[in-house]
């Protein structure tokens, strides 16, 4: 919490760098973050290796992968072949979220994955519960802390109506916004309406809403089309990891 995303990266190695030995034996994941690191690490070390190349962050318009590679950089200048030995080092990883799940399961289809992975975001008592309850705290208190606005009153969108966007939808309807949910599975949809929310398209309320949630766990759902057409002011949030929605 407050840091930069310099920071939030060398935290990532430092939790990782575990004195006297190569690295952890296990990871318990939580967006993938730690997995994507020592993955990239070595895959970085490799070209190093083979040409002498080192990781270049001007390479990258993303701010957050310009960290990874400044980041990067320095470690093989300073340890040639510190990712590789963590990684043969590492037992496996344990991955609790919907968006991290995916980056594994790329990885996996790749041929790219190097440990073992267990997909807890799938787990019952974590699908059903922290999805749907957990983030009926921590949304509402989060739009509040951010912005000092009053919810009650105001025109909430949530995108996607998964376990996730379920409890997004609740928790603003308890906080007393009046609720619009998008969603593309037709049963999904149905479910938001039976629990009496409008179901509707992003592009027809655009301009009216004042609140959006995202919660698909996609990319591309709120694009930069759709910031244009907002009211000023208005606030987005993010039910699941941002990289993948926008």
């Amino acid at each position: 919490k407050g840091e930069t995303l310099q920071e939030y990266w060398w935290c990532t190695e430092q939790m990782m760098t575990v004195p006297g030995a190569d690295g952890c034996d296990q990871l318990v994941d939580d967006g993938g973050d730690a997995t994507l690191l020592i993955h990239k690490g070595k895959e970085y070390e490799e070209k190093f290796a083979k040409d002498g190349s080192l990781p270049d962050p001007a390479s990258t318009d993303n701010a957050e992968f310009k960290c990874i590679l400044a980041l990067l950089k320095d470690s093989i200048q300073a340890d040639k072949t510190k990712y590789t030995r963590m990684a043969a080092c590492c037992r496996g990883v344990s991955e609790e979220t919907t968006t991290g799940v995916h980056r594994l399961k790329e990885m996996a289809t790749k041929g790219e994955l190097l440990f073992p992975a267990i997909n807890v975001n799938d787990c019952v008592t974590k699908s059903k519960f922290d999805n749907v309850y957990g983030c009926r705290h921590s949304l509402p208190d989060g739009i509040m802390r951010a912005t000092d606005v009053m919810i009650g009153g105001k025109r909430a969108l949530v995108c996607g109506y998964g376990d996730v966007g379920k409890g997004c939808a609740f928790a603003m309807r308890g906080a007393g916004a009046r609720v619009l949910v998008t969603e593309i599975d037709p049963i999904c949809a149905l479910q938001a309406c039976m629990e009496g929310f409008q179901v509707v398209t992003l592009e027809s309320v655009v301009g009216e809403i004042d609140i959006f949630t995202s919660a698909t766990g996609n990319k591309d759902i709120i694009t930069l089309e759709h910031m244009k057409k907002m009211k000023n002011g208005r606030g987005r949030g993010e039910g699941g990891l941002a990289a993948r929605t926008c």
